[in-house]
């Protein structure tokens, strides 16, 4: 089975933040996505998302993005049921991000311009500021793991010393049933 959704869009109000009982972050926003048509009298409709975040990810969202924020959502759609105030039956459909895309930089949404600059996969915090743009106009950032170098657009074998050895245990396929 496969419950899979990518969105581009921006986001109609500022994300929510809350915790949990157990201190669990939660985010509740909603994408507006355009349409890939437009109406009988021209005009591009869109559709309003609700979707959701979690942990480190819902917090990113919350500090770093505002209303009218252009964002990319990949995740899956969760459906629910509650009983509401009159008694009647209430039915949900979510999106649930696994990854979100902050998709421009600082000061460029149509809605605000005092979200932060931050750029990139929510779920790493970098500051790496000369990164190359990527596909959407976001940074493409890397984590910063310990004792990792942070140069990514340089050549990390250029002070090397002749070739490099590569053993059989150091791949991670058996080279002797490719090809």
């Amino acid at each position: 089975m496969i419950n899979s959704v990518v969105l581009v869009g921006r986001l109609t109000k500022d994300p929510e933040l809350r915790y949990t009982p157990s201190g669990v972050a939660m985010c509740r926003f909603t994408v507006a996505v355009n349409r890939a048509f437009s109406n009988e009298q021209g005009e591009r409709e869109a559709d309003f998302i609700q979707c959701l975040a979690w942990r480190k990810q819902a917090e990113n969202l919350a500090n770093f993005m505002r209303k009218g924020s252009l964002i990319g959502v990949e995740g899956r759609i969760q459906t629910g049921s509650f009983e509401g105030q009159d008694g009647k039956r209430v039915y949900t459909t979510d999106v649930v991000a696994n990854s979100i895309q902050f998709l421009e930089p600082r000061g460029t949404s149509d809605g605000s311009n005092s979200a932060p600059n931050y750029q990139g996969n929510t779920n790493y915090q970098s500051s790496n500021q000369n990164a190359n743009t990527g596909q959407y106009g976001g940074q493409n950032t890397q984590p910063n793991y310990v004792g990792q170098p942070t140069n990514y657009g340089e050549d990390s074998f250029a002070n090397s010393k002749g070739p490099i050895e590569v053993t059989e245990d150091d791949l991670p396929f058996d080279y002797r049933q490719v090809g």
